[in-house]
């Protein structure tokens, strides 16, 4: 399949799509950094307004929690690679030595300027049609506890009806792998509850996963 078979659209000014995959590392210039800050507005309205069609009596904090979920760089870069985007981002022979390809920050990077690109080629629904088409699942799998597990472990603390109300402690404790593929593991401990780790493959990931950790513990 070929890219614009997978973006369901044919450039009529096939310059922009260039733009679009093009990081700043190869060409500062003519990176799709505008693009970036463009598709990211077009994604925010489209998830807005699909989740307050889908939640019609949902109260504004649960849908923001939702949104949240959606529009940060984890889903777009997820978008990115179910697009297959990353075999057609242009980056300096560096970066792409160093992993860039995979790199979570530059494929979300190019998925919001890909949407730009597709919203000013082709209009509004050519973009919203993309963006149903690639976070299908991630709409699919919303739940109605859309708390990240940081959150709810720091709620989980500061509502204890006893004892100490200390905020969770996170610390990282390791690191491996090379530059391009890290692995972080982060330890989070609460006074009187102990401590567990997580790992990911950056510092807010492993954070995450200890926090979940801890939580599946105090709550089983």
């Amino acid at each position: 399949m070929t890219l614009e078979a997978s973006l369901g659209h044919t450039f009529r000014d096939p310059a922009l799509l260039k733009r679009a995959l093009t990081h700043a590392s190869a060409s500062a210039k003519i990176s799709n950094e505008r693009l970036e800050f463009l598709g990211d507005r077009v994604l925010g309205l489209v998830i807005a307004e699909k989740l307050h069609d889908l939640y019609p009596d949902a109260p504004e904090g649960a849908l923001a929690l939702k949104f949240n979920a959606l529009a940060r760089g984890e889903a777009c870069a997820a978008a990115a690679d179910n697009a297959g985007l990353a075999d057609h981002v242009i980056l300096a022979a560096s970066e792409a030595a160093s992993g860039g390809r995979r790199k979570s920050a530059i494929l979300a990077g190019v998925c919001e300027a890909v949407i730009a690109a597709l919203y000013i080629d082709g209009g509004f629904e050519v973009a919203r049609a993309f963006i149903e088409r690639y976070w299908a699942s991630a709409f699919a799998s919303l739940g109605d506890d859309m708390r990240d597990a940081k959150t709810a472990l720091q709620e989980w603390a500061q509502g204890r009806p006893r004892g100490p109300r200390d905020a969770p402690v996170y610390k990282l404790v390791g690191r491996e792998g090379p530059d391009h593929a890290p692995r972080f593991a982060v330890e989070v401990s609460i006074p009187g509850q102990g401590a567990e780790i997580g790992q990911g493959s950056s510092k807010r990931e492993a954070e995450q996963a200890a926090a979940g950790a801890m939580l599946a513990r105090l709550q089983s």
